[in-house]
């Protein structure tokens, strides 16, 4: 009777395990749909900007500059303006 009662725990734990997972799975399925709402409205944003006349492909460089440390950008935008002199620019 032993062996019989390990095998009933097998598919239990297996079931467990499975059901586990299938949520992990449609957890990040909903994330993947959500992220791909997200991208949609950003989208949607920039079309908006574009038609209002803004520049989008500043305005990108914007954003990412916006998430960027001060120093860091500092001392690239020295390094810039050093290699733009150095070449007469």
């Amino acid at each position: 009777m032993s062996d019989m009662s390990v095998v009933d725990e097998k598919p239990e734990t297996y079931r467990v395990a499975a059901d586990e997972l299938r949520q992990f799975i449609e957890r990040y399925e909903r994330l993947e749909a959500e992220k791909k709402d997200i991208a949609e409205q950003q989208k949607e944003v920039m079309a908006e900007a574009k038609g209002r006349g803004y520049d989008t492909k500043v305005m990108r460089k914007v954003i990412a500059l916006r998430k960027r440390d001060k120093d860091d950008i500092a001392e690239e935008e020295a390094v810039l303006e050093m290699y733009k002199a150095a070449l007469g620019m």
